[in-house]
């Protein structure tokens, strides 16, 4: 499959060109093609990714250097993380930034800030996010609008997620700036896809604790994700956005697109490493069910939801699977099902509730740059 290219990865690949080579260093090059080989693997093109890092290992194999091998953990690192979203490469970023120490390559070392604050905020460990982000914009080079846009969105992430959303958009706006100048499609991805989730997130947690909350305008915002990507050439992320879409469809009461999707998207998705998820989806999906009049399929798959709730830690999914199950059984009229879950949800909730006061505390005094 042939995949646009960014002006960031125009730019690389012209720095990479026979007719620049000559006036490069060796490290240089390495340096360029591992930067490249990370820009591929964020556009969503690991193909072409996996033949850079394959020369470069090759490379690192025959004459080893700290800042190459650096780079390759950094670039593996982003390899496991699009691959699966899971934990797994947070080794390889602790060892980039322990070899980028070692190299005093601060450029290493402010990326592996970015993306270690990105795995502290999926693992809800909200002090390390505050720490990576005000230690990776402090390192990090004034004009280097690659690694600032990465540390300003995940700055925006967490504190969007936090529902303080004014500062969140300052975090954004900073983001898209390095972004836009840098040509980097993949991060500008990347924000609108994140933008787009914590609001349908905030909503969705709205409607399950009985609030009221703003759903006009949740779908065209979906939408803007899949058409940039498509404009842009980026499929990174392109499994997220459907299940997004079914998510805003629930709220709205959708419910037969809503499980269309899901019977379509969320079985690839879990087999791709999103199994955090997978519980409140699932829950999402028996409800659907119980709307269409498919009761007995409905409890099954509610039952599964509940299965799934052992590999869930995240505190929101957790609150949103619960509430969502006791919504569903008293539905059905099971009353004593539906109180222990809810009372459940409630804990979850207010769990939740104080990761919010955490993230915000976390960032708070650290200015996007």
């Amino acid at each position: 499959m042939s995949i646009k290219r960014s002006r960031l990865l125009l730019r690389l690949d012209e720095a990479l060109s026979a007719d620049k080579r000559s006036t490069q260093s060796p490290m240089e090059l390495h340096r360029l093609r591992a930067q490249r080989a990370m820009a591929l693997v964020r556009q969503g093109d690991m193909s072409a990714a996996r033949a850079d890092l394959t020369l470069l290992h090759e490379v690192a194999f025959s004459h080893p250097n700290p800042e190459l091998s650096a780079w390759l953990h950094l670039a593996e690192a982003l390899v496991a993380y699009y691959t699966d979203f899971g934990p797994t490469a947070d080794d390889r970023l602790q060892r980039a930034l322990l070899l980028g120490r070692a190299a005093n390559s601060t450029v290493v070392q402010a990326h592996a800030h970015g993306y270690l604050a990105l795995q502290a905020f999926n693992q809800f460990r909200y002090e390390d996010v505050g720490r990576h982000v005000h230690e990776g914009l402090v390192i990090a080079d004034a004009n280097d609008g690659v690694v600032r846009s990465r540390l300003c969105l995940i700055g925006g992430i967490a504190l969007h997620h936090a529902e303080a959303v004014e500062a969140a958009q300052v975090w954004y706006a900073k983001a898209r700036q390095h972004a836009s100048r840098e040509g980097d499609d993949a991060l500008l991805s990347a924000l609108i896809h994140n933008s787009a989730q914590m609001r349908v997130a905030a909503v969705r947690r709205a409607e399950l604790r009985g609030r009221s909350a703003v759903v006009a305008g949740l779908l065209p915002g979906v939408d803007s994700i899949s058409n940039f990507d498509q404009a842009m050439g980026v499929n990174s992320l392109d499994i997220l956005t459907p299940l997004l879409r079914a998510q805003v469809l629930v709220v709205t009461g959708d419910y037969a697109p809503a499980l269309a999707l899901y019977e379509r998207f969320l079985p690839k998705a879990l087999a791709q490493g999103l199994e955090r998820m997978g519980s409140s989806l699932l829950a999402d999906t028996a409800w659907c069910r119980v709307q269409l009049g498919q009761h007995e399929a409905a409890l099954k798959q509610a039952q599964e939801s509940e299965l799934e709730l052992e590999l869930t830690r995240h505190p929101d999914d957790r609150a949103a699977t619960f509430a969502r199950l006791a919504q569903l059984y008293r539905q059905l009229d099971m009353g004593e099902r539906a109180a222990p879950l809810q009372a459940q949800a409630d804990t979850a909730f207010a769990q939740f509730d104080e990761c919010q006061s955490r993230l915000r505390q976390a960032l708070m005094g650290v200015v996007p740059t």
